[in-house]
């Protein structure tokens, strides 16, 4: 046990203490973040078209991830047979962007200084939010940092160009994407059922580069054809939407949809990614805790988190 600081000091079991993400350092200095990996709170859903409460999501997510943080000296997995998240793999967590309240365009660009100052660091931003709108400054900090490829787990396509003047809602990310000269396609993933974007938006999602699966044809693929959907050497943002999930594990969400994936078809899909490319930013959305009085959704989203950084950097250390 000498290598997990048990034998001395402080027990610091999960409910002791602060929550940051996984009992990880706060860093508030955002010019001061040295780490491989730092995780900002987007709690913004005022993007949202039907139940809000994803505000509470960077802090519920938080406090699930702790459940995470026994493993001092990283998480051993005896399937792989592989110790993931070991102590080099420095992850901090810089708090929250501020939000001002029905302000969609401040709000969205201290999320989008905060992703900056990440990248400016050479970490890797993983933003917690919020409804997916908060995708929309993720990814406009991606400007100065060569062309990517956005790999979407999601219930909906998120491709509606302009509603009623609405271009910056939950229904906009993917689109807003889209248009991004450095953005060089999509591959959305769990898309099922009915849509909020018109048949319309699907006929242009696929005319601006889009490969589109629903939860049934990406079964059917397997994960590894899911990520062949993905362009050989292609560096990928991976944005996931909690309601891509299956609401029977993941009621805590605005818009559920019955029929979603179940954690393995979503971390089999993670772990082949990681294996083939490189990630360059996460961010899970949608997360609206009071919805599910269990708390596992917000257990799902950090446990979905932590495993999909730990492939992505075993992955790198084999590279």
């Amino acid at each position: 046990m000498s290598g997990h600081g048990y034998e001395s000091g402080r027990l610091n079991l999960p409910f002791v203490g602060i929550s940051t993400f996984g009992k990880r350092e706060y860093v508030a200095d955002w010019d001061a973040i040295d780490a491989d990996v730092a995780v900002l709170g987007a709690p913004y859903d005022f993007g949202t078209q039907w139940r809000s409460g994803a505000r509470f999501g960077p802090r519920s997510v938080r406090e699930a991830s702790t459940l995470f943080s026994f493993g001092h000296a990283g998480a051993y997995d005896h399937e792989d047979d592989a110790t993931y998240l070991p102590s080099d793999v420095r992850i901090v967590d810089i708090g929250d962007a501020d939000i001002v309240h029905t302000d969609t365009m401040r709000s969205h660009a201290n999320i989008e200084t905060g992703v900056r100052a990440i990248l400016s660091a050479g970490a890797m931003p993983v933003v917690v939010g919020g409804d997916h709108s908060i995708n929309i400054p993720c990814i406009n900090a991606f400007d100065d940092q060569g062309d990517i490829h956005i790999l979407q787990i999601d219930a909906h396509l998120d491709f509606v160009d302009e509603r009623h003047g609405v271009r910056f809602g939950h229904g906009n990310p993917m689109r807003r994407a889209a248009e991004k000269p450095y953005v060089t396609g999509l591959t959305q993933v769990g898309i099922r059922n009915v849509s909020s974007t018109a048949k319309e938006g699907y006929e242009a999602a696929r005319a601006m580069g889009s490969e589109i699966l629903s939860v049934r044809q990406a079964r059917e693929l397997g994960p590894q054809g899911v990520i062949n959907c993905i362009p050989e050497g292609a560096r990928v943002y991976v944005t996931i939407d909690i309601d891509g999930f299956c609401p029977s594990i993941a009621p805590g969400t605005g818009t559920p949809s019955h029929g979603g994936f179940l954690y393995y078809d979503v971390l089999e899909i993670m772990q082949t990614l990681a294996n083939r490319h490189d990630v360059v930013g996460i961010d899970l959305v949608e997360v609206a805790p009071d919805y599910d009085p269990t708390g596992g959704t917000s257990i799902l989203a950090a446990q979905i988190l932590l495993n999909t950084l730990g492939f992505i950097f075993h992955a790198r250390s084999l590279r």
